[in-house]
């Protein structure tokens, strides 16, 4: 047993998100949202270094020591995944450690709208699950693709850096490939994927234009894509998309994307005040023939306004999404009142006025 694994199975027991292990500090645990020391002694570098390179592949050290960064997963059977990133800073070296369930959630146990288990059953077209870093884009895609493993007869390619939830085939054949160890980038892995034969693509993270532009392509053609964007709602998500793309292009992108674009989810996690745990507020935008409009016609700006008069289709507004676990009292009104957009709305479910530098 790896000396680090002792954190590893402490962060499991308390059900941390994140181990925090620095060089000259105690390590530190993310609990529920909150970061909490361990007792424990300060780490020297040379000890921390020694614990980080007994669980990294000999592949992982090197790119580490030549770049200064590196991403992989490690795995304790029968406690848990991790997702490992190694990092230099000023007083040596460190690392953050996040958990994955060997269990993958289901749509329902995790609550999800109806909308995203018909989403995981469409037959082409692109799904973007987005938000902050540590929102649960992730664990919300993992239980989509876990849907269509359960209800689909069809074949499944999962592009990830590293790979995160691992799903075992059941209706569907499912491969998981990790960048850096199966595939050399997100593009090569989607350019191959191409000729695999998949019926369902999951993009990791869409990092680069040529990895969108691929992603993008894949939905045209007849497969369902799924990836996730770090942008915090549906509108800012299509311009992030077109605007990575020179300015020539973008009529063409704005084009393609009206009519690949099937669904944005945009996720923001909020701490429970009713019991430990957190819960998800979701924005959802469906690409009616009036979505794909505005994105066509380049007036996203006009897109909340369309989520607004779009329930009938399953479209909800983030802040309605805040306001209706609000009322349900699991979530406070201080971080209801930082995290939304229209400020005036949850004014008055603040027990004192907000101050100035908050809105």
């Amino acid at each position: 047993m790896a000396k680090i694994d002792a954190f590893f199975k402490l962060m499991f027991d308390q059900g941390a998100s994140d181990l925090h292990l620095v060089s000259g500090q105690q390590p530190i645990l993310r609990l529920h949202g909150d970061m909490e020391r361990v007792k424990y002694k300060m780490l020297e570098d040379g000890e921390l270094k020694a614990m980080l390179y007994e669980i990294a592949p000999e592949l992982k050290i090197k790119q580490y020591e030549e770049t200064g960064d590196v991403d992989f997963g490690y795995e304790i059977p029968g406690v848990a995944r991790f997702r490992c990133n190694f990092f230099n800073q000023k007083y040596g070296c460190g690392a953050v450690f996040r958990q994955i369930p060997t269990k993958v959630n289901t749509a329902d146990e995790l609550g999800l709208p109806p909308l995203l288990k018909r989403a995981a059953l469409l037959h082409k077209g692109l799904v973007l699950v987005t938000g902050p870093t540590g929102s649960g884009k992730s664990t919300t895609l993992a239980a989509m693709v876990d849907h269509a493993n359960k209800h689909r007869k069809d074949h499944i390619i999962t592009i990830e850096d590293p790979i995160e939830f691992v799903h075992q085939s059941q209706g569907c054949l499912v491969n998981h490939r990790e960048v850096g160890t199966h595939t050399r980038s997100f593009s090569a892995a989607l350019r191959g994927a191409l000729r695999e034969d998949p019926d369902i693509i999951l993009v990791g993270e869409m990092r680069d234009l040529e990895t969108i532009r691929l992603a993008i392509e894949a939905a045209e053609t007849g497969h369902l894509v799924f990836a996730t964007l770090h942008t915090t709602n549906a509108a800012k998500t299509v311009d992030r998309i077109i605007e990575v793309f020179p300015h020539e292009e973008q009529g063409q992108i704005r084009s393609a994307l009206s009519t690949s674009l099937k669904l944005v989810v945009a996720q923001t996690l909020f701490k429970r005040v009713d019991k430990r745990g957190r819960c998800a507020a979701l924005e959802i935008m469906v690409v009616t023939p009036a979505v794909a409009n505005l994105i066509r016609e380049n007036k996203t700006f006009q897109i909340p306004s369309a989520i607004q008069v779009g329930k009938q289709f399953g479209m909800q507004t983030l802040d309605d999404a805040i306001m209706e676990v609000l009322q349900k009292k699991w979530i406070g009104a201080d971080e209801a009142y930082n995290k939304c957009i229209d400020k005036a709305k949850f004014k008055p479910f603040l027990k004192s006025a907000p101050d100035e530098w908050g809105g």
